[in-house]
């Protein structure tokens, strides 16, 4: 084992946002490093994901995850290199996926960290089109909205990380029609030029029930929902019969501090026997293995394509964070540590 450094870097919540989060409610701090305890390897992290899911971590409220706590380290998927190891199995040299993110040394449990193969795709592609945000779209797409070929299928963020899989996915597997909302109009000539989309529209452009009308004018039957607000309204409105949505994350309203209002138009899931499903991707990990076969094709194959949006260094953390809850990533927000 070569000398581990003193210490290295990592950010801590150091105030609770209201609202916007701030670069002063972030602090970017020395941490000793140490050997592993037994049963631990110590990694040193080559790339980390910053996701919408996170802001929600920021809030001390009760939800499917526990809030991030002040003055510790922030968390989420990371990748890198073990450097150290007191963990059977694990040795100097593995690359490793785990979620102690946000650091540039972690101290990662042995059954918490995923050995990873270089070789089958880039180590960041592990954060997203083959991690936690690959397997969101496949299991929201195929179990949760329960997909079928020959379904038009509607997309919010669609230039996202998630979103981007989705209506690519759809495309795959013989939807109709696929149509995607981004928020400027490189990403809507993006949707349709590079990933496929049979339309695409820039929600900034005009009322997205009328934009969604015009792109799907035999309705739709699939709704992946990763915006919330009037993307929902107008989903509801344009469903056909049996309709059903994947509600996955409602990025419209992550920063309000004031109460959103849900849609208008709620009754109309009586009549057109709408199902509207929420999802957590921890629901599905029994999908695995067979997302992972299939996604590996698909990107061997051409079929699929992903961008990764990569800001260098770990001082920039809090600019790539509130870069992406801007929307300024295409495809996945990525932290490389170099």
């Amino acid at each position: 084992m070569s000398a581990l450094p003193a210490s290295g870097r990592e950010w801590h919540l150091v105030a609770r946002p209201h609202g916007w989060p701030e670069a002063e409610d972030f602090a970017l701090r020395e941490a000793e490093v140490t050997a592993p305890a037994e049963g631990r390897v110590l990694v040193r992290n080559l790339h980390f994901s910053v996701d919408p899911y996170m802001r929600g971590r920021m809030n001390d409220v009760k939800s499917y995850t526990p809030p991030f706590k002040l003055d510790h380290p922030m968390d989420g998927g990371a990748v890198g290199e073990v450097v150290a190891s007191a963990a059977e199995g694990f040795e100097v040299g593995d690359h490793v996926l785990h979620g102690l993110g946000w650091r540039e040394y972690a101290s990662v449990p042995a059954q918490h960290a995923v050995k990873v193969d270089a070789s089958l795709a880039p180590l960041s592609a592990y954060l997203g089109v083959l991690g936690m945000t690959g397997l969101t779209a496949y299991a929201g797409l195929f179990e949760v909205a329960s997909f079928k070929e020959g379904d038009a299928v509607f997309v919010s963020g669609a230039a996202g990380a998630v979103g981007s899989q989705v209506g690519q996915m759809a495309r795959i597997k013989g939807a109709s029609r696929v149509i995607g909302s981004a928020g400027s109009d490189e990403k809507v000539k993006l949707l349709v030029e590079k990933y496929g989309f049979d339309a695409a529209f820039n929600y900034k452009n005009g009322p997205v029930g009328q934009q969604l009308k015009d792109a799907a004018p035999d309705g739709i039957d699939v709704y992946f929902d990763n915006v919330g607000g009037d993307h929902l309204e107008a989903a509801i409105s344009s469903f056909n019969v049996g309709g059903r949505a994947t509600i996955c994350g409602m990025i419209a309203q992550y920063n309000n501090t004031e109460a959103t209002p849900g849609p208008r138009n709620l009754a109309l899931v009586i009549g057109k026997r709408l199902r509207l499903t929420g999802m957590l991707v921890n629901d599905h990990k029994h999908l695995q293995q067979q997302f992972t076969e299939d996604v590996s094709g698909w990107i061997a194959s051409g079929e699929l394509k992903y961008d990764e949006t990569v800001v260098e260094g770990i001082e920039h953390g809090y600019d790539a964070f509130a870069g992406m809850l801007r929307g300024e990533n295409t495809g996945k927000m990525i932290v490389s540590l170099g």
